[in-house]
């Protein structure tokens, strides 16, 4: 089973200032894009404005419906048994929170944005 790689795409959308604010989905679909090709199996997890962008090949986009920290939570706890799993967020509590679940992780600037 191929290691999973959960992304937490507001927390690295917004790490960066370049303008994702004026097109939320647009920066996320961006992020999607830039993380195809990985080995891992990929999860994005979206949520707000960019709730509505699709999966592409390599990487499967989950929408939060409430809180987005919750939604990758849920998805560490129900996919990441007998697996490594890394989660990509600066958000200290959601640190906390996986890595109490047994998940690595890394900050936004370990994955592209291009």
């Amino acid at each position: 089973m191929k290691p999973l790689l959960v992304v937490d795409a507001a927390n690295v959308v917004g790490s960066v200032p370049d303008g994702w604010w004026r097109d939320r989905a647009g920066a996320a679909e961006r992020l999607r894009d830039a993380l195809q090709g990985r080995d891992e199996e990929v999860v994005l997890v979206v949520e707000g404005k960019a709730r509505n962008i699709s999966s592409v090949d390599g990487v499967r986009v989950v929408a939060a419906d409430g809180s987005g920290d919750d939604k990758i939570v849920e998805v560490v706890r129900s996919e990441g048994t007998d697996r490594p799993v890394t989660v990509v967020t600066a958000d200290r509590e959601l640190r906390r929170r996986v890595t109490a679940l047994g998940a690595e992780v890394a900050g936004p600037t370990s994955v592209p944005r291009r």
